[in-house]
């Protein structure tokens, strides 16, 4: 805001406020005050007049900055006032210029604004005028004319204005007056004119005051002496072709560069007009060390180095003497100009450093303030500033060589950190000069990268029964932001877990690492795989979190002995066989399962101890018991077998069961004979004597198989009916709640995960794992076997057996089979239940049922 000032204004201002000013002008504040202020004197008030309130001024950190280099000035801060910081000498700063005007940038920061205040320096008369000497020696002939001007010296006043050098007076005398000289680019000369003639003989020496007066009020003076000796005769003075010479100079021009010939005259004769060339007794160190004069030729050359920047020119007085007694002398002045080349790189000044910018600053956002300037002057001072193209900055152009450095893009800092701007400012001198700074701009982090994991999922295998608190995996995400932003933690999530608590109960992590661990020993024969969820978090505001799963699969290690389920190693175990029993009559089966999988439940059986061992053999993978060869009348009654059934785990686990078979002469065959063999009590049989008896006792085992599988069918019938009826309701598991207790019926399901394919036959509720027994189908056997396996948990089977011995006949153990080789149920195809049917001496019931599943399950 401009603001006009009347003479009303001024005058009000004059009395309120004698040595202090400020107006405005355009868009900056000036003030003006005198020089040599005490320090500490109050300037303006720098907040009022940039409409800053007191509170911006320390928020805002309000600074002044000079660009004359010296700190003349400071801010109050807790007034807004700007104050003298030093003594400040106009003549100091500015010499003999008119104008004296200190240029400041005020800075304020946050957001970052630059104003640019001028302080006029005025001036005091502080300063009296000052003669080169105290005293002027002249030599005059008495010959010399009245009317005669003769030079003197000039006086010195390094004020300006009213105050600078205004006149001279010269004391009362008849012989001598006082006139001014107007010179050409100079001050006023004085001249003492003779105004009569002098008498040598009457005064040989004239003795003057000559006093120089300044205008300031009051004014000042100074004073010097002028001494005449009258001389005689030689009343010629030399006399140049011309009274001022005017030349230029380039101040790039070596040493020994012609500058200019002066040329004088004298009329008289002899040595009388004889001439030497000479500086004025006056002439200042700085050009008698620049310029030289021959004394007999008066041509001046360069003696010393230029610089447009130190004096761009120079007024020399040249004086012309003859050897005539007395000497005379004329006098000239040579004006000499010096042309400025471009010899000045610009300068680059940081008027704010750059402070780190966050990455999300927005477009235009300013960085930096910088100012330029060039000491040089016309075009060789004009100066353009740029940067490279490529960087997510701009300059802006603010005013008298000021620019400000914004964004002009996005800013990354996971790509750039911080970004070093090459500033370049040219002028435009011919040949142009240029120089260079470095600014960096330092980005800083925001939250924008959520940490990232190295793998989505984790598959970690883990062997069963290891120590607890052992490290089971460590994960590991990297977020590429910095500091806190950087600084990720880890957490457990929900994680799922087969028929098991929370996997949070299994495993913890190590927030710090990412390193999980084991929280107590596994059991495979009760969770075989599991999975948890683990979140890696930073430390940002907001934070922000990924997620990556861990696949956790139990090693299953042979820690389990085989279980002898049938006969029920707990009770003794009588069996009988005929004397007539031929060789590969089947005796028995033995069934085991053994709670481990894989390898380590692959079961065979062996004959540990045997009464007679020529008279049984075991098969190796089915555990039937036939005789080995014919039982005959020599051998003992009560045999005693001692059964080894092992497991292929490492180390190898067994255990063992105990049969004794008792030899008669009398026993009833098994229900039915293995597949292939005739009955005994068919013709043409061997022992044949005893045939009516065996058919006997065939046909009360058929009819007793016949009514029990009667009974079987009629009972599931019922059991249907009262769960709701349909075939659905039958299956298993389906139609009956998973609250409901489980119930004694045998239930048959196919299992096809993984590579094993295996029918599991379950006693009680379906959705148990208490009580369920793993059946291999070998569909490469011409016959299907039945045989249990394994169970899936580790519960007590004395339970299961009891339901099957409730459920299912003596004879409905007996098995027969053909001879196989592990793995038992490799062969088998998911869903593939043709082959799935139960050997004839189960019940018929049963053996549809399960058949009824499989066509269901292929379905």
């Amino acid at each position: 805001m401009t603001k006009t000032i009347g003479s009303r204004d001024w005058r009000r201002r004059a009395l309120l406020w004698p040595f202090l000013l400020w107006t405005t002008v355009g868009a900056q504040t000036r003030y003006s005050i005198p020089e040599e202020l005490k320090r500490g004197s109050v300037v303006g008030n720098v907040a009022k007049d940039l409409a800053l309130g007191l509170s911006e001024i320390f928020e805002r950190k309000l600074r002044v900055a000079s660009e004359a280099g010296k700190q003349h000035f400071s801010v109050d801060a807790a007034k807004g006032e700007l104050l003298v910081h030093d003594r400040i000498d106009r003549e100091a700063l500015c010499g003999q210029s008119a104008s004296c005007v200190l240029p400041l940038q005020v800075v304020v920061e946050e957001p970052l604004h630059l104003h640019r205040i001028e302080v006029e320096i005025r001036d005091i008369n502080d300063n009296s005028p000052r003669f080169p000497a105290q005293e002027i020696n002249l030599k005059i002939p008495e010959s010399v004319a009245g009317g005669t001007r003769f030079p003197l010296e000039s006086a010195e006043d390094p004020d300006v204005g009213s105050n600078s050098l205004k006149t001279y007076s010269l004391m009362k005398n008849e012989y001598f007056s006082l006139k001014f000289k107007s010179e050409n680019n100079g001050p006023t000369a004085p001249e003492l004119v003779l105004e009569k003639s002098l008498d040598r003989e009457k005064t040989s020496i004239h003795q003057l005051l000559l006093t120089a007066l300044d205008g300031g009020n009051p004014a000042k003076s100074g004073t010097c002496t002028i001494m005449i000796d009258v001389l005689d005769n030689n009343d010629n003075v030399p006399l140049f072709d011309e009274k001022e010479y005017a030349v230029s100079l380039k101040e790039n021009s070596t040493k020994g560069t012609f500058v200019l010939r002066v040329k004088a005259t004298d009329a008289d004769d002899g040595v009388n007009g004889e001439i030497r060339y000479s500086f004025g007794s006056r002439t200042a160190e700085a050009v008698l060390s620049t310029f030289e004069i021959h004394e007999q030729t008066g041509q001046i050359h360069l003696k010393g180095a230029l610089d447009y920047e130190v004096s761009p020119s120079y007024l020399i007085d040249i004086t012309a003497k003859d050897k005539g007694v007395p000497e005379m002398e004329g006098h000239c002045r040579l004006q000499l100009i010096i042309e400025d080349i471009n010899d000045n790189a610009p300068e680059i000044v940081l008027t704010s450093k750059p402070s780190p910018i966050r990455e999300d600053a927005p477009l235009g956002t300013v960085v930096a303030l910088i100012s330029v300037k060039d000491i040089d002057s016309a075009n060789n001072s004009k100066v353009t500033l740029r940067i490279p193209k490529g960087s997510p900055f701009i300059l802006k152009p603010s005013f008298s060589n000021n620019y400000a450095l914004v964004t002009s893009g996005a800013l990354d800092r996971e790509s750039v950190s911080e970004y070093r701007i090459e500033v370049t400012a040219t002028d435009s001198g011919s040949p142009p000069l240029s120089s260079q700074t470095a600014i960096t701009v330092s980005v800083s982090d925001v939250n924008d990268n959520p940490p990232v994991f190295s793998q989505t999922s984790y598959n970690v295998y883990v062997k069963e029964n290891g120590a607890a608190g052992a490290i089971l995996h460590s994960v590991s995400a990297s977020d590429p932001d910095a500091g806190q932003n950087a600084k990720v933690s880890y957490t457990l999530l929900d994680s799922k877990a087969s028929a098991a608590p929370a996997a949070s109960s299994y495993v913890y992590v190590n927030a710090e690492n990412g390193s999980i661990y084991s929280m107590s020993s596994f059991d495979y024969e009760k969770v075989q795989v599991f999975e948890v969820g683990v979140e890696a978090k930073d430390r940002g505001s907001p934070s922000l979190s990924s997620t990556a799963t861990v696949h956790v699969f139990i090693l299953d290690q042979n820690d389990n002995a085989p279980a002898v389920i049938y006969p029920s190693p707990h009770a003794a175990s009588h069996l009988r066989a005929p004397r007539s029993a031929k060789a590969g009559h089947l005796l028995t089966k033995v069934t085991a399962v053994d709670a481990d999988s894989g390898h380590n439940a692959w079961i065979t059986y062996k004959v540990a101890e045997a009464t007679d061992a020529s008279l049984f053999t075991l098969s190796l993978y089915t555990g039937e018991v036939r005789t080995k060869r014919a039982v005959s009348e020599h051998d003992d009654s009560s045999q005693r077998l001692i059964v080894e059934v092992k497991d292929d785990g490492e180390p190898v686990r067994s255990s063992t069961v105990t049969l004794s078979v008792l030899l008669e002469d009398a026993v009833s065959e098994p229900a039915s004979e293995p597949h292939g063999r005739r009955s005994l009590s068919e013709p043409g049989h061997k022992g044949g004597g005893g045939g009516g008896r065996i058919t006997l006792y065939l046909i009360v085992s058929l009819a007793s198989v016949s009514v029990l599988s009667l009974l079987a069918l009629l009972t599931l019938a019922v059991k249907c009916a009262k769960t709701g009826g349909g075939g659905a309701a039958c299956c298993p598991g389906v139609g009956r709640p998973r609250d409901e207790k489980p119930n004694r019926n045998l239930h048959i399901q196919l299992n096809t995960d993984g590579p094993i394919k295996y029918v599991e036959v379950l006693g009680g509720d379906v959705m148990s794992q208490s009580q369920s027994f793993r059946s291999c189908v070998s569909p490469g056997s011409e016959y299907s076997d039945f045989t249990l396996l394994k169970p899936s948990g580790t519960a007590d089977f004395k339970e299961v057996i009891g339901v099957l011995d409730a459920s299912l006949p003596d004879s409905a153990w007996t098995f027969e089979s053909q001879q196989v080789s592990p793995p038992f149920a490799l062969q088998t195809e998911a869903g593939n239940c043709s082959s799935c049917a139960f050997p004839q001496h189960f019940s018929p019931a049963i053996s549809r049922g399960v058949q009824s599943l499989g066509s269901h399950l292929q379905s």
